[in-house]
C-alpha cells in the first residue's frame, strides 16, 4: 500500500492484526511503541525516527503512534489484510 502524508499529521496509538513494515520512500516520521497498565497506555521505549531509506517493523498488535515531521510517501507492507485498531 502507498501512503502520502503531510507534514505536521498523526495517526493516534493503534494496532494492526498483522505485522507491518514500512520503507520510507520520502521525508521523515516518527512512531513511539506503547504499552498497557492498567486502563492507560505508557511509553514503551524511545520515540524512534525513520527517514529516507529507512525501514520500520511493528509486529502484530504492537500499539503504536506515528507522527509525519516532512511530507512523506511510504509503502506499507503487511502480512494479512489491513486493520487499523484505535487503542483505548
Amino acid at each position: 500500500m502507498l501512503e502520502r502524508w503531510e507534514p505536521g499529521t498523526e495517526e493516534p496509538p493503534h494496532s494492526h492484526p498483522g505485522d507491518d513494515m514500512t520503507v520510507v520512500i520520502e521525508g521523515k516520521m516518527s512512531f513511539q511503541f506503547y504499552r498497557k497498565e492498567g486502563a492507560s497506555l505508557v511509553a514503551d521505549g524511545e520515540r524512534l525516527f525513520l527517514s529516507e531509506g529507512d525501514v520500520g517493523y511493528v509486529r502484530a498488535n504492537r500499539i503504536h503512534d506515528a507522527k509525519y515531521i516532512e511530507r512523506c510517501k511510504l509503502v506499507y507492507v503487511h502480512d494479512k489484510a489491513f486493520g487499523f485498531n484505535l487503542a483505548r
